[in-house]
């Protein structure tokens, strides 16, 4: 029998976010050498790794930084919640955060092609699947500058890491305008805005909203000469929900998300919004 203790099983557990059979597969091979035995499951991983291509890969985690004026975020995915909270993976989106920081990549082509420690960062996703005994995945990386970034993270468990984060970014100085940033980055994660003013709403699907709005209302019976109140009173809810700058403002109903930002005398320029899975 192989010489190890429940207490190797649980680090090296720990260690590779393996499965506890696996581990004990390794170890009993390795006759209770813990390197020996995470190389062992490191060269199991890569050979399931075509087997895991299409496995879905809904869990995981957000993560974020800002370096001066810019911030960056990814959403780095695996199978499931036990690996998501796995010390190695947590570590392994660290790396890929980096990468794309130093790439500046905004797409996750450029970002997996970029070369990290001599190989593209494809092929650490592949390496992180074997480790780890799951599909890996790099699902979304966005890139935002300004005078003030703010970068929040939301965990809606506290055993998990992040799974919703926030960049956003406005023009404006001192610590009014970074305490409204950050106020509007936490407002951000909760409402959730599709854009960041009308105009950046499709004309098509303005056009889609107006005439919803009217077939409904004549079908309701609404009086013709009304018509155009109501369906442009509408339209307004429909921006007050995907809107940001049009949105009620989670702390206070009363103000908008621009009123907010108004008062603070800065003025928001982008954001982006990640959840995991969604």
């Amino acid at each position: 029998m192989a010489n190890y203790t429940a207490a190797d099983i649980k680090a090296l557990r720990e260690r590779t976010g393996a499965g506890m059979m696996d581990v004990k597969k390794a170890l009993d091979e390795a006759d209770g050498n813990a390197e020996k035995a995470m190389e062992l499951i490191r060269i199991k991983g890569l050979k399931g790794a075509t087997k895991r291509e299409g496995r879905s890969t809904a869990e995981g985690l957000v993560a974020a930084r800002v370096e001066g004026n810019v911030g960056v975020m990814v959403e780095v995915n695996c199978e499931t919640d036990f690996v998501a909270k796995a010390g190695p993976f947590i570590d392994f989106s660290q790396k890929v955060l980096g990468a794309a920081i130093a790439s500046g990549a905004t797409d996750v082509e450029s970002l997996l092609a970029f070369d990290l420690d001599g190989k593209p960062v494809s092929e650490h996703v592949i390496e992180a699947g074997a480790l780890l005994g799951e599909k890996v995945d790099v699902r979304r990386v966005a890139r935002i500058e300004g005078n003030i970034v703010d970068a929040y993270m939301h965990k809606t468990s506290k055993d998990l890491p992040a799974q919703v984060g926030v960049l956003f970014a406005v023009e404006g100085e001192g610590d009014s305008a970074a305490v409204a940033a950050h106020d509007v980055a936490v407002h951000i994660a909760a409402y959730s805005p599709t854009y960041l003013t009308r105009d950046e709403v499709p004309a098509e699907l303005v056009e889609s909203e107006r005439r919803i709005a009217d077939e409904t209302a004549r079908a309701e019976g609404k009086p013709e000469q009304a018509l155009t109140k109501i369906v442009e009173g509408r339209l307004t809810g429909f921006f007050k929900e995907g809107v940001l700058v049009d949105q009620a403002f989670a702390k206070d109903a009363k103000k908008s998300v621009a009123q907010v930002l108004s008062e603070a005398g800065v003025k928001a320029t982008a954001f982006a919004r990640f959840r995991v899975g969604a």
